[in-house]
């Protein structure tokens, strides 16, 4: 990985080191806080957080098969349109747990736009955040580990991408536990809830630390931006679909593994011992290190290309497809 991961203490505000998917050294498991944190057992109400049977103990498989972690991306996997969790996966997602499979988030969604969702979900276990930038404490409302953007960077790669394709749309978004979502000019937001301050003079989105760019393009669809941005910065930054409408900015080596990875580490589970269920791009990282990668049916022709499965989609239960089956064969 390019950017390493940080305790906020010491944050990272650029590229170094090397990696992608691997695991983290042993130090940057720790190095912003407690080593063994509670996975969220389940996303139900009335649930408070709990510990993985057996998780810092060295335990083995659970009564899901080989796995102890499931991994579950939001939108567009455990969430449906409306941004509920049916009952049917709520109540897969307590089973696995009462096994000893615990349940973690890894969104895209930085910890503003993700913490009202956990709060609807009574999910007070870590959160992976801002497609692995962030490692959040759900139950103590605190950030364990945050990565932000090189701002110099950002602006000079978005500056090349401007040269070769003409005038973006942007949105930034600020680090932190209450970082702020900027949106510039003609960026469109696809969900109208989502709290956004406006600016309109560029110099306002470099003012403060950042996790991450947004781009849209008045012509170009999301993946010829996406490869557009590769072409000409893929030097700079990473880029990321994530979302109809969401191409993003990332520094270098930043992906959905890392976070997870480094979240993993803290509860003591292997990347063979997890189950990850994603439906875009930015899940491919998250499915080449977990044990077991599940497409939504839904899901990017890119992540279906890259999945060991396919399931049904997110509006038909497709993490509770996949679980129901696993509890059954370990019976």
């Amino acid at each position: 990985m390019s950017g390493a991961l940080s305790g906020r203490s010491a944050r990272s505000n650029g590229p170094a080191g090397s990696g992608g998917a691997a695991e983290p050294s042993p130090g940057a498991a720790t190095a912003s806080g407690r080593a063994d944190l509670p996975g969220q057992a389940v996303g139900a109400p009335g649930r408070g957080a709990r510990k993985t049977p057996g998780a810092g103990e060295g335990a083995g498989a659970s009564g899901l098969g080989p796995y102890r972690l499931v991994a579950t991306d939001l939108d567009g996997t455990l969430l449906r349109a409306d941004e509920t969790v049916s009952g049917r996966t709520r109540a897969a997602l307590e089973a696995a747990a009462g096994r000893g499979a615990a349940h973690i988030v890894v969104t895209g969604r930085a910890v503003p736009w993700t913490r009202h969702i956990l709060a609807e979900l009574d999910y007070h276990g870590l959160a992976v955040c801002s497609q692995g930038a962030q490692v959040y404490d759900a139950g103590a409302d605190r950030l364990l580990t945050s990565m932000t953007l090189d701002r110099m960077l950002a602006e000079r790669a978005l500056a090349v991408i401007e040269e070769q394709v003409g005038q973006l749309a942007l949105a930034v978004s600020r680090d932190g536990l209450d970082g702020e979502v900027l949106v510039g000019p003609g960026y469109g937001l696809a969900e109208q809830r989502l709290a956004v301050v406006p600016f309109t003079d560029r110099s306002e989105a470099w003012a403060e630390p950042l996790t991450k760019l947004y781009v849209q393009h008045p012509a170009l669809g999301d993946d010829e931006l996406a490869m557009a941005v590769r072409a000409v910065a893929g030097q700079l930054v990473d880029v990321v679909v994530s979302g109809e409408g969401l191409v993003e900015l990332l520094p270098l080596g930043l992906n959905k593994a890392r976070g997870l990875s480094l979240a993993a580490r803290r509860l003591r589970v292997r990347a063979a011992e997890t189950i990850a269920f994603g439906d875009m791009p930015n899940d491919v990282p998250m499915f080449r290190w977990a044990g077991h990668g599940v497409a939504m049916a839904n899901g990017h022709p890119e992540l279906i290309a890259v999945a060991d499965e396919v399931t049904a989609s997110h509006e038909e239960d497709g993490i509770a497809v996949v679980l129901e089956r696993l509890l059954t064969e370990a019976s």
